[in-house]
């Protein structure tokens, strides 16, 4: 018996290891994409110059934050927009760009974004609301991050996205701390691509696998979206653990 459990235990580590080899491998070249994100190539303008040096993104641009974004996902998005499966509907300009870039340029910026570790505690939502913005309640929105709306048919976000939105690995991206006028917005455009395809309509959004973010999407409510929306861009994609010493007796 413990020799067949040291051999199953082997064949675990072997495959575990085999696992996180794959998941550490560049999906493209660092150092390139780095030129084509900071200066552009040819035509083609820099990522920095919408996305910001720090890869924050922006708020009045409503363009997303790319830093630590998931490499296999910013490749996706790039590879829907060069190819029309998504249509840019914040500013009108990633499908040209996308179109562009080669095919390996767009595997050297994604690469590139990955590497990107600037902190970042999420959009301001005092200032947003100061300045008119429809703001939602993060205490509710965690509710729905955390725990799903049953009585909707609405997952936790963590289902998915894992704790706070920090992202599953490369199965799914990040969107903790991400830009809540993007975050919102997006998830607006899920919603309206549940029922119209983007071919149809340029605001809606279509090209999540298995349709997954629109199932979700139709269920929510304007409120709803605005809540998740405001917990996730603020929340930490860690516990801030337990503060107390524990109970001795």
């Amino acid at each position: 018996m413990q020799i067949r459990l040291s051999v199953m235990g082997a064949i675990a580590l072997f495959l575990w290891l085999g696992t996180t080899a794959h998941a550490e491998e560049a999906v493209g070249d660092v150092d390139k994409g780095r030129m084509i994100f900071q200066q552009g190539k040819g035509d083609t303008p820099a990522c920095a110059s919408c996305h910001a040096e720090d890869g924050l993104g922006t708020e009045d641009m409503g363009t997303p934050r790319l830093a630590y974004q998931v490499d296999t996902y910013v490749l996706k998005q790039l590879t829907d927009f060069a190819t029309d499966k998504r249509q840019d509907n914040t500013m009108d300009a990633m499908n040209d760009i996308a179109k562009s870039l080669s095919e390996q340029d767009r595997r050297d910026v994604s690469a590139y974004v990955h590497t990107l570790k600037t902190p970042f505690m999420g959009s301001d939502l005092q200032k947003l609301h100061e300045d008119g913005v429809d703001v939602g309640n993060p205490s509710l929105g965690k509710m729905i991050a955390e725990y799903g709306l049953p009585d909707q048919g609405v997952p936790a976000c963590q289902s998915c996205h894992e704790f706070h939105g920090r992202s599953a690995g490369r199965m799914y991206p990040a969107i903790g701390g991400q830009r809540y006028t993007y975050l919102k917005h997006e998830l607006e455009a899920f919603r309206l691509g549940a029922t119209t395809p983007s071919s149809k309509d340029p605001m809606a959004r279509d090209n999540d696998p298995a349709a997954q973010m629109r199932a979700v999407a139709a269920r929510l409510t304007d409120e709803d979206i605005a809540n998740v929306a405001a917990f996730l861009t603020v929340a930490k994609g860690y516990t801030g653990g337990n503060p107390h010493a524990p109970l001795r007796f």
